[in-house]
């Protein structure tokens, strides 16, 4: 299948081409922080590092190069991802969020708190605190299946 045509990786109930697509090739740009980090997100799952890289405060893209994104993310498949809220003051917002991956056979979980500042009517990623429970995640048998079916882990992939 084409990743047009599947379900947007970002968790929202649209097509991959109907929601965070539109961002990644620039005929869209997030309306809000969240729906910055929901497109990172989908970025890190098509391995669309310029869109990262360029999604990045002005700060933070001195210090990256898209060579850097692309090594960090070896290995990894990025599978699904839960907001659990987003806050705005002004030009600054914060999006909390688990992201689960999977890297080298064993499933993850990255719990983040994201900074966010606007800049000429943009959303940029600024920096995160990665929170304590963040870590190894074992799939348990009546948590969703994280492959993103909708099902439970004992009904679908276990």
């Amino acid at each position: 299948m084409q990743p047009n045509v599947l379900p947007c990786p970002c968790g929202k109930p649209l097509t991959f081409e109907q929601c965070c697509q539109l961002l990644l090739v620039g005929k869209q740009t997030a309306a809000n922080a969240e729906a910055l980090m929901r497109s990172r997100f989908s970025a890190y799952v098509v391995e669309d590092y310029a869109y990262i890289l360029a999604t990045y405060g002005p700060e933070q893209r001195q210090t990256l190069s898209h060579a850097d994104l692309e090594q960090s993310a070896v290995g990894t498949k990025w599978l699904r991802l839960v907001v659990h809220g987003a806050s705005h003051a002004g030009l600054n917002a914060k999006v909390e969020f688990s992201a689960y991956y999977q890297a080298e056979q064993q499933f993850f979980v990255m719990h983040e708190t994201s900074d966010f500042i606007s800049e000429n009517g943009r959303w940029y990623y600024t920096t995160g605190l990665i929170h304590k429970d963040s870590g190894p995640y074992m799939q348990q048998r009546n948590d969703l299946c994280l492959c993103g079916s909708g099902k439970k882990y004992k009904k679908c992939c276990a």
